[in-house]
Formats: C-alpha cells, sequence, structure tokens
C-alpha cells in the first residue's frame, strides 16, 4: 500500500459537504479540516498496484464542489 496525502480546496460552503462525501466512500483513513490555502486534509492508502493519480481521480476528484487537489507521495519511513 502507499500512503498519499491528498489536500483539498472547496467551493465556498461546500466543505462540510465534501468532508461527507469522503467518509460516506470509506476510502480515508484519516480526514482533517484544515486552515490555510486547503480546506481538507486526508491520508488514504492507495493499493500498490494501482496507478495513483487514476485512483485519486476516480474516487476523490470526482466529488462535487473539489475546486482543486495537491496530493503528497510518501516514501519509506526513516
Amino acid at each position: 500500500m502507499n500512503c498519499v496525502f491528498v489536500q483539498l480546496r472547496c467551493h465556498p460552503g461546500q466543505t462540510y459537504k465534501v468532508a461527507d462525501k469522503v467518509y460516506e466512500r470509506e476510502i480515508a483513513s484519516e480526514l482533517y479540516s484544515t486552515s490555510g490555502d486547503f480546506d481538507l486534509l486526508m491520508k488514504i492508502y492507495v493499493p500498490s498496484d494501482e496507478d495513483i493519480g487514476k485512483f485519486i481521480n476516480d474516487h476523490i476528484l470526482d466529488i462535487e464542489g473539489i475546486s482543486r487537489s495537491l496530493t503528497t507521495l510518501t516514501f519509506k519511513a526513516f
């Protein structure tokens, strides 16, 4: 499994609706509301045999209310 962090910027007034949709899909191991340029930060685990970009596009970015995302890949911990 690949651990990936995805930050989501939502359209005004849509953050809670987006968060509810993310939880309904049961794809985030952790989901946080954040301050700054993005509204939500989620931690997901993408199966090793799946393309990360396609997984995020197919499972997250089709949620209505998301205006932008930023994906951070992780590597082996020290």
